[in-house]
């Protein structure tokens, strides 16, 4: 999930484990443990000088089990050897320390795997990437009472039973409303499926998820030997149906026979992709687990970027933020959450 969410659980850890010693140093510990797995931003950025290699090392052996202990241990011995003198001498054990990081560490890429995004969490043994689609990426019901749980039990003692009333309190709603988005998930999916069959669509295999920031609207993609059929369903529609419905068809400019990072692209975004040719050396790839942008422009897409061929290979340029389309996008998906 998004960064800041990654930090509310990662301090929430930090506290569970080192808050009635340590008091809120615990949650900047926390915190900083969150904050560590996706730092494979910029690792992979030095790592490599392609641009598709970057951004799939992303979710990869640092969202990893492996990671997750072998940080652990690494992090918990360093952090004892520094924190462990003068007046704190004694006040924690390295035991406390692994403990902190391997939760903070660990529960990342378990939350992460909640998201469309996808998870490597059995590298380097396996690059299967685990997604359950039952959240976005960014999803404030989840993460903002989090938040004012957490600060509010700053403001008590240590030892204090409020203290630990508040990370339970957090804890425990961000917990009731994950069971709930896999509730929905469950429900969408049904919808979706009865929606595909009333319409007559012999789709292959088919997925559905939420759009950004909430968990009413929900998007779904299915699959046919041709075509992607996409579509919207609100919790505040009349009707228990997906509608806006579009036909996508599978665009290959460029084909993964012939490239290994189109084969790499393909297996990113679970083959629900397309690649459109827009210059004399630009193709454009959408990957159609996100939501289409614009009514009227079958190649729009919330999640696309430009390839480009260089010495026979296959690259792409870096994200350009536009504002506009970025905007356009929301309103659209906003008005339509609201149910039609």
């Amino acid at each position: 999930m998004d960064s800041l969410t990654q930090i509310v659980l990662g301090a929430a850890c930090g506290e569970a484990v080192l808050g009635k010693k340590i008091g809120n140093k615990a949650l900047l510990f926390g915190a900083i443990g969150g904050t560590i797995p996706d730092l494979d931003v910029f690792v992979g950025s030095w790592l490599y000088g392609n641009e598709i290699d970057a951004m799939l090392f992303h979710r990869g052996f640092m969202h990893s089990i492996l990671f997750s202990v072998a940080g652990a241990f690494l992090l918990g011995w360093l952090v004892h050897k520094l924190y462990n003198s003068g007046k704190r001498l004694h006040l924690t054990t390295q035991r406390n320390w692994v403990s902190l990081f391997f939760w903070s560490l660990f529960t990342h890429p378990i939350l992460d795997c909640f998201t469309p995004y996808g998870t490597q969490l059995f590298a380097p043994i396996s690059n299967y990437r685990v997604a359950f689609n039952n959240i976005a990426v960014v999803d404030p019901v989840y993460t903002l009472p989090f938040l004012i749980c957490l600060i509010v039990l700053m403001f008590f003692n240590r030892q204090s039973n409020g203290r630990r009333l508040w990370l339970k309190l957090g804890i425990g709603i961000s917990s009731a409303y994950m069971v709930f988005t896999f509730g929905n998930k469950f429900y969408m999916d049904s919808v979706f499926r009865t929606t595909l069959n009333a319409k007559g669509v012999h789709y292959k295999r088919y997925y559905a998820q939420p759009t950004i920031f909430n968990n009413v609207l929900w998007y779904g993609v299915a699959e046919t030997d041709s075509l992607y059929h996409v579509g919207y369903y609100s919790l505040l529609d009349k009707n228990n149906t997906f509608s806006d419905f579009r036909a996508l068809p599978k665009k290959r400019a460029l084909h993964p026979e012939n490239y290994s990072r189109v084969k790499d692209l393909a297996w990113f975004s679970n083959d629900y992709y397309s690649i459109y040719k827009i210059g004399d050396n630009e193709y454009q790839y959408n990957d159609l687990r996100y939501p289409v942008t614009n009514d009227t422009h079958s190649t729009s897409s919330v999640f696309r970027f430009i390839l480009y061929k260089e010495n026979g290979q296959i690259n792409m340029k870096p994200f350009e933020r536009n504002e506009d389309n970025i905007s356009d996008a929301l309103n659209a998906l906003w008005e339509r959450l609201k149910g039609k």
